[in-house]
């Protein structure tokens, strides 16, 4: 990871206190952070100094950031002198964010989707994702670690480990699975090494991650967010969001990244009727429960561990949820589930293998510079670098099995139409009879379901099982829907206040 040179934590801690500034770093919320370079007690170079310091102490333990900025204090300096000079781009303006590693900067950064056959590639541009970043005024704190290839390369690799960036560890019970591939960007917005950063899912990524690290993701409508730039896996699936501490800040970077990019001009094209007028954040309503109707899909709420405690949990959170004045529909079932969480039965897997050999070929294929143009060049990396890949380990069966595919062809066509039959009869038929505003899940085996139609969900912190591993709930409904989920979740976030600071236990 590269070094940088800025003022240590304590010293930079007491230099605020005896200049009378009292600004705690802590938990820090957008909010807060602005208020705070709206009065002068902060600015944003002391802000990213201290994320800085903040990564460089504990990631020796964590493994969430791959690498930091070598820019990123210059860019810090950049967003205060334009606060000085009035210019106030908005609530991102001067806030330090953490990149997946596979969201593409034309900057000094590597984007390498954790593998070292990406290390020395250069993009040619940012990702579209990061322009709208930049113009908000964020500061590009550096690359999250993630799990290898977005957890597409074998079936034997841990879901959190990448080559480049090591094994991702859950900050709040260091030996528990903090889940992927967005790891790094979850366990780094947990453990306070940054307010802001962005994660990507296909399926589960978002989603998971922030369930068991106790933190707020947002998985979009797909298209809602640009994926031009970001290492791909399934152009269909990808979504780029925010994974962050609160629903505020979440909503808040929501904002920032939504929108048509012509890179990737048909899918957020089409997306793009979902985004309101005035943005996402005017759905940030306290009584947001008021009146939904949401439907408990009680069979993602079955633990092997910690049963009784979480069940009792979950029933006390209905509970406040119905006197904020929700309608909640129990016991609801969605049609041929088992098929849907089967990838070998729902066609995801027969899907996914061709998409992600010719959307990876086309990717690598653009690249400004790049050790390796297509999979198969990945896959020859791979055998010629074994003890870095750990191939003997983990090897790449996944890979083998994309680059024997031959395109989009009957087989697949096939598997795409059952996977949005399985969605029409499913989730969608379920919310419609029941007119559901949102469907309400635990785990993140729910993931699947809104993977394979496109369809956003948001995970909210939930509590703590008895070995303190944190669990969430997660919001999820039909495209376009962001709207209500952000209202639900927001209430309830509001209502519980259930999330706590990692106590980074053995």
């Amino acid at each position: 990871m590269a070094r940088m040179c800025f003022v240590p934590l304590p010293l930079l801690l007491l230099l605020l206190a005896i200049s009378g500034h009292a600004f705690d770093f802590q938990e820090a919320t957008i909010d807060s952070i602005q208020l705070a370079f709206e009065d002068g007690t902060l600015t944003s170079r002391q802000l990213t100094e201290f994320y800085l310091e903040r990564i460089s102490s504990l990631n020796p333990l964590l493994h969430a950031v791959i690498e930091v900025n070598p820019d990123a204090l210059r860019q810090a300096d950049v967003a205060d002198r334009e606060r000085r000079t009035t210019r106030r781009r908005g609530g991102l303006h001067g806030i330090p964010v953490l990149l997946k590693d596979n969201i593409a900067t034309r900057d000094r950064l590597n984007t390498t989707a954790g593998s070292f056959a990406l290390l020395g590639s250069v993009a040619p541009r940012d990702a579209g994702v990061v322009r709208r970043l930049r113009r908000a005024g964020a500061v590009v704190l550096g690359k999250a670690n993630m799990a290898e290839w977005a957890d597409f390369r074998s079936l034997s690799a841990p879901s959190s480990w990448s080559a480049r960036g090591g094994q991702g560890r859950n900050p709040y019970v260091l030996g528990a699975d903090p889940c992927g591939s967005s790891s790094g960007s979850a366990i780094a917005a947990a453990a306070n090494m940054a307010a802001v950063t962005l994660g990507t899912e296909t399926d589960g990524s978002i989603i998971c991650p922030s369930d068991k690290n106790s933190v707020v993701g947002i998985k979009p409508t797909v298209g809602l967010t640009s994926r031009a730039g970001v290492v791909p896996v399934s152009p269909r699936q990808d979504t780029v969001g925010p994974i962050c501490r609160t629903v505020s800040d979440a909503v808040q970077v929501l904002d920032a990244i939504v929108g048509f990019d012509e890179q990737d001009s048909a899918a957020t094209k089409a997306a793009s009727k979902y985004i309101p007028h005035g943005g996402y954040k005017q759905f940030l309503k306290v009584d947001g429960l008021k009146g939904k109707r949401i439907g408990i899909l009680r069979a993602f709420f079955n633990y092997s561990s910690d049963g009784a405690t979480k069940t009792r949990v979950f029933e006390e959170h209905f509970n406040t949820m119905r006197r904020n004045g929700a309608t909640l529909i129990d016991n609801l079932e969605i049609a041929n589930l088992s098929t849907i969480l089967d990838v070998s039965q729902s066609g995801e897997q027969v899907a996914l293998l061709a998409e992600f050999k010719l959307a990876l070929n086309s990717y690598l294929s653009q690249l400004s510079n790049s050790p390796v143009r297509s999979l198969a060049d990945v896959i020859a990396f791979n055998n010629e670098h074994t003890a870095e890949e750990r191939m003997e380990e983990f090897g790449q069966i996944i890979f083998l099995a994309a680059q024997n595919t031959t395109g989009i062809g009957p087989a697949e066509r096939s598997a795409i139409a059952k996977m949005s039959e399985l969605s029409m009869e499913g989730l969608e038929k379920l919310m419609m009879e029941n007119k559901l505003d949102a469907v309400m899940t635990a785990k993140s085996g729910a993931a699947t379901v809104l993977a394979i139609g496109g369809y956003p969900g948001i995970s909210v912190p939930a509590g703590y099982g008895e070995d303190g591993v944190p669990f969430g709930i997660c919001f999820g409904g039909l495209k376009g829907s962001e709207p209500n989920l952000i209202e639900m979740a927001y209430a309830f976030e509001q209502a519980t206040m259930v999330r706590k600071p990692p106590s980074f236990k053995q």
